[in-house]
């Protein structure tokens, strides 16, 4: 049974990305240290107590659909009740409308405890967290005033409808078409696929933010404009008033998540009473919706990297447990009576070791953008500037880095399981099948790669990510300066995984210079992988320097010495790959 790791989540935000010097520096108001430890301990109670029991009998029962409405697992909406009472869904909500307004770290740090207990729990808060942001951010005054409150406190729950039939990833394909009525409100007519949380029975409104385009709106993407469309129109009162033309169709039979409803949502087709077309209302200026969107969606790309730190977490956890009770063979060295523990075999031992190397490694690449993200929520001028750059350099190896560690993990823990792993019952298969959206989800890891490579590395003009590099490396720096014993060929190797990083950098920065971008595209995934090998193998040797016990100090060589050597492979790849990968083309056609 998963139990919240509360002690090294909070070490990790005070001591590897800083919250304990924001705290000091009086940039969060009255967050203290105690009240960041009274938070999570409070948060890995529910999520350890009353979330994670609930998570595999959720799967087992799945969201059920009849004639429009989402029934969910039993129990589910009682559980979600009791989440939004203890205030956690207006966590980092703003302030006037009803939320905490404390630090982005401390929320995103709740949040993996939620998803680590149940991903598909996990799922709709996030949907409505970002949808706070985009509402808070672009949305009208009246607007607000109707909307905000109670999305705040989870009263109502949020959607974000991007995705079409013909329209995946690429927005610019989008046909939703929204027709103005005359009065300040619109009439939305399309079909929407993938809607996460589109229907549900956990709250008695649902707010859909949704892309569409005006009659006359330019093709392309400059053309999209953001709707808020809810499930019933709010009366004078604030209250849900008569149901909106916005149904759900169907939902997703998939391979995991199965307790989380993935709708398909139809709009104006005219099953309300009424003439079709569902109501909304414009949220920022027509025809810059995607620019609204992409709020929400950056908030969603950092919630979805830390479920595959959740998901990694969890199926560390379970296959720890696992390893210590299943007995067979005799390891070396193993002096007990009868059969060792597999946790004692060095290949399983091996296996644990990179699932928990790598979930913190992970952990601490996310909470670190996360708190970029408060920085620069909570500086001006330069300063802001200087931190936005930092949250979008790290959001796409926070999403994309994480959930592909989060899978990686995952499988691992079905490996250590043997076949046993391959058994629903024991819960491995679960975390495995979980976590295998999640790459996809908000942007593929592909995509994330993408954005990394030709939007993230030119920031002012090129230097932000090398003055990143140079913080990595001055941790590697203070790691062979720290006296502390054990820690092998931990700095060498980190001091060359960093020069790889480095090397690969200036590379693709100079291929796009010179216009080479094919061969900068192809060099993408491989570059973000090593992006976050080598920023977790630094944060890692942080962790050891701050802590300084021989757990974080083993750790953080293990990693060095065993997994951080792919860094050279990697750049391999990226100065070296593009070539062959042109010309391999040909075998795709036989």
């Amino acid at each position: 049974m998963y139990r919240a790791p509360v002690e090294e989540i909070a070490f990790t935000l005070k001591h590897v990305v800083g919250l304990d010097k924001g705290i000091e520096e009086g940039r969060f108001g009255d967050l203290s240290s105690d009240l960041v430890d009274a938070v999570l301990q409070e948060a890995g109670r529910f999520a350890t107590d009353e979330v994670a029991p609930l998570g595999l009998a959720g799967d087992r029962q799945g969201a059920r659909f009849k004639d429009g409405s989402v029934t969910m697992p039993d129990g589910w909406r009682d559980l979600y009740h009791r989440w939004i009472e203890g205030g956690w869904n207006g966590l980092s909500g703003p302030v006037d409308f009803g939320g905490q307004g404390l630090p982005v770290m401390l929320g995103i740090a709740t949040m993996e405890m939620w998803n680590s207990g149940s991903v598909a729990f996990g799922l709709g808060p996030t949907l409505t967290q970002g949808a706070v942001e985009a509402l808070d951010k672009h949305g009208s005054e009246e607007l607000k005033a109707v909307y905000l409150e109670k999305l705040v406190s989870g009263e109502w729950m949020g959607t974000m409808n991007l995705t079409e039939p013909q329209a995946g990833s690429d927005l610019a394909a989008l046909r939703a078409r929204a027709v103005p009525v005359g009065d300040g409100t619109y009439r939305i007519f399309g079909q929407k696929i993938f809607i996460t949380y589109g229907e549900h029975d956990f709250t008695d409104n649902i707010v859909h933010l949704v892309l569409a385009r005006l009659p006359d709106a330019p093709a392309g993407t400059r053309g999209i404009s953001l709707f808020l469309v809810p499930k019933f129109i709010p009366d004078a009162d604030g209250r849900p008033g008569r149901r909106n033309d916005a149904f759900c169709h169907s939902i997703e039979h998939k391979l995991g998540i199965h307790a989380s409803p993935t709708c398909t949502m139809i709009y104006g087709d005219g099953r309300a009473e009424g003439e079709p077309g569902a109501i909304g209302w414009l949220v920022g200026e027509e025809n810059r919706g995607l620019a609204c969107m992409f709020t929400m969606m950056n908030n969603a790309r950092l919630a979805v990297g830390i479920e595959g730190v959740a998901i990694a977490e969890a199926a560390y956890q379970k296959a720890l447990a696992y390893a210590n009770e299943r007995r067979q063979g005799k390891a070396p060295g193993y002096t007990g009576e009868g059969m060792s523990p597999i946790a004692a075999h060095p290949d399983v031992k091996r296996n644990l070791l990179t699932m928990k190397a790598l979930t913190q490694a992970a952990r601490a690449i996310a909470y670190s953008c996360a708190h970029a993200l408060d920085m620069a929520h909570s500086s001006e001028g330069a300063d802001a500037t200087f931190w936005q750059e930092r949250a979008n350099l790290l959001t796409p190896i926070a999403k994309a880095f994480s959930t592909d560690i989060g899978v990686e993990a995952a499988s691992i823990g079905v490996q250590i399981h043997g076949g046993m792993g391959f058994i629903e019952e024991t819960g491995a298969a679960v975390l495995y099948r979980d976590a295998r959206i999640a790459p996809i989800y908000e942007g593929t890891n592909g995509i994330q790669a993408i954005d990394l490579v030709t939007r993230k590395l030119p920031q002012s003009g090129g230097e932000h990510v090398h003055a990143y590099i140079a913080e990595l490396k001055a941790d590697a720096e203070a790691l062979r300066n720290s006296n502390l014993s054990g820690l092998g060929r931990t700095a060498d190797r980190l001091d060359a995984a960093l020069a790889d990083l480095e090397g690969a950098t200036r590379f693709l920065q100079k291929a796009m210079a010179d216009g080479r971008m094919a061969e900068a595209l192809s060099g993408a995934t491989p570059y973000l992988r090593l992006f976050g090998l080598a920023s977790g193998g630094a944060y890692l040797a942080r962790g050891a320097v701050a802590g300084r016990d021989v757990a974080r100090v083993s750790l953080a060589r293990f990693f060095a010495e065993n997994l951080i050597a792919e860094c050279a492979a990697l750049r391999d790849r990226v100065e070296n790959g593009a070539e062959s990968l042109e010309a391999a083309t040909a075998a795709l056609a036989s």
